[in-house]
């Protein structure tokens, strides 16, 4: 792929021109689609809002000339004229009113997507100019959107898309942390946004606006969400954010909001960008090298590009904070080494091996330890904890092409691909075994040599590994995105578009894992029987379990967990367009109306041999699932100026879902207003509904368990009537939950409403200030344990219920014992639409530029600040607030980040501050009763912290540019909280350790026009 894609590109730079003079081919349209044109075949930037310029029409212009005539000659007749800078930028306003100042260089070239087109290929309809004399209140539109454009993330210190998102003052829910086991096990090196804390399952995010396949594997074992990870930021022209519900225009999942990553559809000549990073601690050292060009000759427009990167992994052990166990921040209460080799007796008392036991020879990397928390003795190690991967090794290559041929008169061929391909590898933990039966009714067994009952676990070594490279999870994923069609006019008035996108995420998954049988007989031995309560007897040969093993006896029992999943969306839409549908006071309203069709599905192709009802692998027992849905919609949308000051808009769509014979429908809608007293202020608020379809994964998961546990309240009640439930011997039961599918699910549903203003009091300052409150109803939650439990122990007992009924019939089956002590084997879960969750807060940002003889400076600022966020698992469970102490969530109250940029001459440098609001602490989570009294040194809440990124650049000359950033200028830590006492002994959702890095960046440029 490399090869011929460099070739391609090399070719463009061979026949790069910088002519003043372009050809220029536009029909007569209508004003909006033929700006759109002619920054596409000139390479000019044209700001201006699209509502407005609807009804106004151009006779067109053809020819030889540079971008400044042509725009003259467009214009004629039309009402409306540019205001031009130095820079190259220009704002199209209408005659007569005075801009109030010329955009920067560096402002976004703005789309002109039809109002209510097919959402994946609607861009967010404002553009925002940040930092630029142009007046905000002019631009916006009702809905609160923000941008980010590629020259803020470069100069803001940002290498990938997650670091973009996480920037974003609006994504404040903690989504999967590379050091979460979860990130190892059900979704390896995946990442996701999730906005307003909602989920990443209810964010929708599209590229060019085409909706990308999932990440095929389920997150957290169930829900499903787009990954970010492998998104090249080399080739983003600009990333639009909008806030709140949005399925009126854009359909199912925009439920808190869109993520438009706008890729570059211009370039000239060929450009090359290589950039190197490193950490000043250590580890985590990176590569990324981007080609890109482009070229038109006649109708032909093409722009093609390919990224390379490569990513070394950050050791745990390459971090002082975190490579111990001894790094527990309460080390006199809580530090407990990592166990290689452990046992304990029924009443999980852990049995003391003895110095000489760990200590014997040949036991090299572990030792006889005493932790501080309970007092217990084993063989351990202060420095296992620390073999996990913080930053995933990962190499990767994707290549990118945006294409279009003018046909003339007013027909366009368009076709976007993106071709991807990444491998990552990472350590979560050390391949572990436990004694447990492969059916997994007991952990226990009767030891015949100490004539007790008791549970084994041993936990691999390095040495054991032959190096800890042979317990990687590893991960290849192959990722396809296509979108092709037509657009033009038709009947004087109208403009159409007809477009096909296929999206596709294939991915191989491997997880290194104990086979329990082989490993049970080699440590065990033959079962010898079983006992009176039912627990199996075994020989229990101590030697062999404390000795370590050889690197082909491991090998012997260590297979991989091998998954092929896959998932695709596809799109089939039909847009037509009116910008001047009938006439009103402040101008022609406009109409667009969408018509699509789609499919979506996925299939985990899961190892046979890690489903069905035994454990083949120690500890892992997982649903395969597979399963497809066909879909259509119908949309439309209209905006009218009603007033020069005043513009009205509505939206509305119909879904429908199709799937295993059965139909699920839904109508959303949405309106808007904006209303402009004076030039320089807007007023605005939007109401909107929104949607999301069943997580396919919800609707064909197939049987799966995890281990779960319990009070046993049947139990409890019958065996110990006298003893409260929190004190009975059955309060803490383990078992297996058992999950799959229902196809009875309905979609999640929310509403949203948004009031605002933007004010841009004087030239190259502005204000917003936008509240937001967003419900969603009928989430879908899994079925709580404690409430089947509660429910069994009613059914059975005849307490407010009907033995008889088939309410309690289905409930008792729920719930499956074993035994002669009648305990609980498993319970049968499963997936509810109960849930409820609400949140509100506000947005405000801040632009101002100021021109001096030193330079121009650029002072931006962001800010949200969440007001409430509540939620209900069940219609008759208590509103818990999110985030009050004690919650057990862990949501930011605020989060903030500055941007402050000089440029003079030939230099650049920009500073970027960004603050997280406090957080709560481990002890907030865990303890009901907090008291401060109980350790003085825990508080509630860790502090806000500050993290700073610098860079500075220079342009070496017309097409060669030089810049260094500096990210976590002042090397900060999480902040330490006594209270946590799990690895890494930090928020990880949070923080991280990397410290202070360093990013060397260099962009030459061959041929074209100047950088």
């Amino acid at each position: 792929m490399l090869p011929i894609a460099a070739a391609c590109l090399l070719a463009m730079a061979a026949h790069a021109q910088a002519e003043p003079a372009s050809r220029i081919d536009i029909p007569a349209s209508d004003l909006a689609t033929a700006l759109d044109r002619l920054a596409r075949q000139s390479g000019a930037q044209f700001i201006y809002r699209p509502d407005q310029v609807r009804g106004a029409r151009t006779q067109g212009v053809q020819g030889d000339l540079p971008a400044d005539a042509a725009l003259d000659r467009l214009l004629q007749g039309t009402g409306y004229v540019p205001r031009r800078d130095a820079s190259g930028a220009v704002l199209i306003v209408k005659d007569g009113i005075q801009a109030q100042a010329t955009p920067r260089a560096a402002a976004p070239a703005p789309q002109d997507p039809p109002p209510a087109g097919e959402p994946d290929t609607t861009e967010l309809q404002a553009v925002q100019v940040t930092g630029s004399r142009i007046p905000r209140a002019q631009i916006e539109g009702p809905s609160p959107i923000s941008v980010i454009t590629a020259e803020q993330i470069s100069a803001s210190g940002f290498t990938n898309m997650p670091e973009v998102m996480r920037s974003m003052t609006q994504n404040n829910g903690a989504t999967q942390s590379p050091q979460s086991i979860s990130n190892s096990d059900f979704t390896p090196g995946a990442q996701q946004v999730d906005l307003r804390g909602l989920g990443p399952n209810h964010t929708l995010v599209l590229v060019n606006g085409r909706r990308l396949a999932d990440f095929p594997l389920p997150m957290d074992g169930g829900v499903s969400a787009t990954d970010i990870s492998g998104i090249p930021l080399g080739m983003v022209d600009r990333i639009e954010v909008l806030t709140g519900s949005a399925s009126a225009i854009y359909g199912s999942d925009a439920v808190s909001g869109v993520v438009n990553i706008i890729l570059k559809k211009q370039a000239d000549g060929l450009t090359m960008n290589f950039r190197y990073g490193d950490t000043e601690l250590g580890g985590g050292e990176s590569y990324n090298l981007t080609l890109a060009g482009g070229f038109s000759r006649g109708g032909l427009n093409a722009v093609m590009g390919v990224e390379l990167n490569e990513q070394k992994p950050l050791w745990g052990y390459q971090r002082d904070r975190q490579d111990s166990s001894r790094d527990v921040a309460d080390f006199d209460n809580y530090y407990r080494p990592v166990d290689y080799f452990a046992r304990s007796d029924w009443y999980d008392d852990w049995l003391d091996p003895g110095e000489a036991t760990c200590n014997a020879p040949g036991n090299r990397d572990s030792h006889y330890v005493t932790d501080n928390r309970y007092g217990e003795s084993y063989c351990g190690s202060d420095t296992a904890v620390a073999l996990k991967t913080i930053v995933h090794q990962r190499r990767g290559i994707t290549a990118y092409g945006s294409f279009s041929y003018d046909f003339g008169g007013g027909t366009e061929w368009f076709a976007d691909v993106q071709l991807g391909y990444q491998k990552m590898k990472q350590l979560g933990r050390l391949p572990t075994w436990e004694t447990a039966q492969t059916d997994a009714i007991t952990d226990y067994f009767f030891n015949q040599s100490t004539g007790q009952l008791e549970w084994w676990r041993r936990r691999f070594t390095p040495e054991e590994l032959g190096g800890v490279q042979n317990s990687f999870t590893q991960t290849t994923g192959k990722t396809i995105g296509l979108s092709t069609g037509f657009r033009g006019s038709f009947a004087q008035d109208w403009d159409y578009e007809a477009a096909l996108s296929y999206s596709r995420y294939k991915a191989k998954v491997s997880w290194p894992r104990i086979v329990a049988d082989v490993a049970n007989d080699f440590f065990m031995g033959p079962q010898l029987g079983t006992d009176d309560d039912g627990y199996p007897i075994y020989g229990g040969d101590l030697d062999r379990f404390y000795t370590p093993l050889t690197t082909a006896q491991l090998d012997s029992m260590l297979a991989h967990i091998v998954y092929n999943p896959e998932s695709h969306n596809e799109t089939l839409s039909f847009t037509v367009t009116n910008a001047s549908l009938f006439d009103l006071p402040g101008g022609a309203a406009g109409i667009a109306a969408t018509a699509e069709f789609g499919n979506q599905g996925y299939d985990l192709n899961t190892d046979p041999k890690a489903t069905g009802d035994s454990f083949y692998y120690w500890g892992w027992k997982d649903q395969d699932g597979h399963g497809s849905r066909k879909r259509w919609a119908l949309a439309s949308e209209l905006r009218m100026p009603v007033l020069d000051s005043l513009n009205l808009s509505m939206a509305g769509r119909y879904d429908q879902y199709r799937y295993s014979g059965r139909t699920q429908s839904k109508f959303t809608y949405s309106g808007g207003l904006e209303w402009r007293p004076i030039d320089t202020l807007l007023v605005r608020g939007s109401y909107g509904t929104a949607f999301r379809a069943p997580e396919l994964h919800h609707l064909y998961a197939g049987q799966g368990s995890v281990d779960s546990g319990g009070i046993d309240y049947y139990r409890c009640a019958t065996e110990q009537p006298d003893v409260p439930f929190g004190d009975c011997d059955f309060s803490n039961e383990g078992f297996q939950l058992d999950r799959s599918g229902d196809m009875t699910l309905e979609p999640e549903t929310s509403t949203s409403w948004t009031a605002g203003v933007v004010w841009s009091p004087m030239p190259g300052l502005d204000f917003t200030l936008d509240w937001y409150d967003i419900e969603m109803r009928n989430q879908t939650q899994s079925l709580s344990v404690n409430k089947i439990l509660q429910d069994e122990y009613d059914c059975r007992l005849g307490i407010d219920q009907d033995p008889g009924s088939q309410f309690c019939a289905d409930t008792i089956a729920r719930v499956v014992r074993s035994g002669a002590d009648n305990h609980i084997a498993s319970v049968h879960g499963g997936y509810v639409n109960i849930g409820m969750e609400r949140t509100s807060g506000l947005d405000a940002s801040a632009n101002y530029r100021l021109e001096t003889g030193a330079g121009t400076f650029r002072f931006s600022a962001n800010y949200t600040r969440v007001n409430s966020h509540e939620r209900k698992d069940a219609p008759d469970a208590t509103l818990v607030d999110m985030l009050a102490i004690n919650s057990g969530y862990d949501i930011p109250r605020n989060k903030f980040n500055a941007r402050i940029g000089w440029e003079f001459n030939d230099w650049d440098a920009t500073l970027y501050a960004s603050r997280l609001g406090k957080i709560p602490t481990d002890e907030n989570f865990w303890y009901q009763d907090w008291d401060e009294d109980y350790l003085p040194e825990v508080k509630a809440y860790l502090p806000a912290t500050w993290r700073y990124n610098a860079s500075v650049g220079y342009r070496i000359n017309d097409h060669a540019r030089i810049s260094l950033a500096v990210n976590n200028l002042t090397n900060a830590m999480p902040p330490r909280d006594f209270s946590n006492i799990d690895y890494p002994f930090y928020n990880f959702n949070w923080y991280d350790t990397m410290g202070r890095t360093y990013y060397l960046d260099f962009t030459w440029k061959f041929g074209g026009k100047p950088l």
